[in-house]
């Protein structure tokens, strides 16, 4: 993703197919493998990762706006007809203490998503933007610091495209523990046999989309991190 010809050859393949309603932003680099320290994380690294989750994104969606605002699709998984865990409309609260989801959408009056409040109404015109966060976005874990900076960062990027682009809906979702590649890559030496694998989440984000849920930071539910460890990134 972070090849400018690779992205302008996905959405120019969109574009041939009749457009684009959804555009999923989920490649990530870890910047250092395994994680380190800040006193120690590679600068080039850094510079990796920023450019993978940051960078790679801002320039797809680029790319991929004039389909997104041309799209008329207001329900993009509608033929979904699952049980899926329910995100947003919750009360606001961690989930350590307590409660299975948190940071929901703006009616729920957190603080992450309080500013979109006051924000232009969505219009129910355009597609949808979805970014894969994660919780060392807005938590400090040792190591995890490098890795961190970059999610946050992707995550304010979509608050502000949510701002600047009203007729899109604009999700960033921390998806909570998994058994990733990812993760067994930036802490080799932990046993993650107990953590769920990807799919489990999947019912979770189609609920999002069925729901059509205004722009927010949302967490799959359940999404919570070992004190002092990271989720799944």
């Amino acid at each position: 993703m972070a090849d400018g010809g690779h992205r302008a050859a996905l959405v120019a393949a969109a574009a041939e197919l009749g457009g684009l309603d959804l555009l999923v932003n989920n490649a990530s680099a870890l910047g250092a493998a395994p994680l380190v320290r800040l006193a120690e994380h590679p600068l080039d690294g850094l510079r990796r990762a920023l450019e993978v989750n940051v960078v790679a994104p801002l320039g797809l969606i680029q790319l991929a706006l004039p389909l997104l605002r041309n799209s008329t699709h207001g329900s993009y998984l509608s033929s979904y007809e699952g049980e899926a865990p329910y995100i947003g409309e919750a009360p606001s609260g961690r989930p350590d203490e307590g409660s299975e989801t948190y940071e929901a959408h703006t009616a729920c009056g957190n603080s992450y998503n309080s500013y979109l409040s006051d924000s232009t109404p969505y219009a129910g015109a355009g597609g949808a933007v979805l970014c894969l966060s994660s919780d060392a976005a807005v938590e400090a874990y040792p190591t995890w610091g490098g890795y961190g900076a970059s999610k946050a960062a992707l995550d304010q990027l979509s608050a502000v495209l949510a701002v600047e682009e009203p007729a899109l809906r604009v999700w960033w979702v921390d998806p909570g523990d998994m058994r990733t590649e990812l993760y067994a890559a930036a802490v080799p030496d932990d046993d993650d046999s107990g953590r769920p694998l990807p799919g489990t989440v999947v019912p979770a984000l189609l609920r999002l989309l069925d729901g059509a849920a205004p722009s927010g930071r949302y967490p799959a539910a359940g999404a919570a991190a070992p004190a002092g460890t990271g989720s799944a990134r």
